[in-house]
């Protein structure tokens, strides 16, 4: 068995465990809205700020791994726009959104507790995570920019990088690893006792992120009961958005990761982080501007359950490369 498969059933089972309380209504009904609130603002900044803050900064500032793994989401960003674009040319916001589906990987709330149980007491598993959540915050905040300047509810009178740069600033992940690498690359150390409390608030982040995943997912397919839910042209839009999720960003990272020289195990992480579904976050973020919220929905829910089987054979391949 895949050494790959202890780790999805783990992280698989506390979702499920999710869903399984929102279906059943044990929980209060927005339980899913404060754990993300909690996990979002509070512990994945905590995690990822003393991880960071203790990891020296040579190893933090891996450019063959950052250029790989930035170059794969973008180029995969780009192919997607255009396509998107050359079919219905007046939907940017759409566009933008099916870009983000098919590149915004789920690198914190799934890829900090998969890549810590896949390669356990590795430091660099957690950093690995680390970087490839902060250059997909940046991914995030750029796809933001595209919809709010083509959204039509309100006029955009800011400019696209005042847009971005207040969207990062307001990103609670982005500072807490701007912190972190800050801390690092200033040799300072924190008191025992607040570098105690972070990790400890840090620790609460993988089961409640999980445990929110699970329940958002259910919400989510219970609010678009009454739509159709299989239609030709949605069933080739997600297995589109998840087969470059899935299949070929991660190819994309494994050839660029290789080209640039990077460490054989960090290829592995940078490659394992590429292959992840879509995040929860980019429903969300359809559902602030009522843009292919439900196509995102689904998206996530199918690529989370492909995953299932993608990860374990991309492993396998990996070894084998090894």
């Amino acid at each position: 068995m895949s050494s790959a498969l202890t780790p999805l059933f783990a992280v698989f089972t506390i979702m499920l465990l999710g869903g399984l309380v929102q279906k059943l209504k044990i929980l209060p009904q927005e339980t899913d809205l404060i754990l993300n609130q909690f996990v979002y603002n509070i512990a994945f900044p905590a995690i990822l700020l003393i991880i960071l803050a203790e990891t020296r900064i040579e190893d933090i500032i891996q450019w063959g791994f950052i250029a790989g793994f930035s170059l794969a989401m973008i180029i995969t960003y780009i192919v997607v726009i255009v396509i998107s674009l050359w079919r219905t040319p007046k939907n940017q916001a759409i566009a933008a959104m099916r870009a983000l589906n098919s590149t915004f990987g789920n690198t914190a709330f799934i890829g900090i507790p998969l890549l810590s149980i896949m390669f356990p007491n590795n430091k660099m598993a957690l950093v690995a995570a680390a970087i490839a959540s902060l250059l997909s915050v940046i991914m995030f905040a750029f796809a933001l920019v595209s919809i709010e300047l083509a959204s039509k509810n309100k006029p955009n009178s800011k400019s696209a990088m005042w847009i971005m740069a207040s969207a990062l600033a307001k990103n609670p992940i982005f500072v807490g690893s701007l912190i972190g690498i800050t801390l690092s690359a200033g040799h300072l150390e924190l008191p025992a006792s607040i570098s105690l409390m972070l990790h400890q608030l840090g620790n609460t982040s993988s089961p409640c992120a999980l445990f929110a995943i699970g329940m958002v997912l259910v919400k989510a397919l219970r609010q678009q009961g009454g739509n159709k839910l299989f239609t030709a042209s949605l069933v080739a839009e997600l297995n589109a958005i998840n087969v470059l999720k899935l299949i070929v960003q991660p190819m994309i990272a494994f050839a660029l990761l290789s080209s640039f020289g990077v460490a054989q195990e960090l290829i592995a992480m940078g490659v394992i982080l590429a292959a992840l579904p879509t995040a929860a976050s980019v429903y969300l973020l359809g559902e602030r501007y009522q843009v292919h919220a439900n196509v995102s929905a689904q998206a996530i829910l199918y690529g989370t359950l492909m995953t299932f089987f993608s990860l374990p054979i991309l492993e396998t391949l990996l070894k084998s490369y090894g």
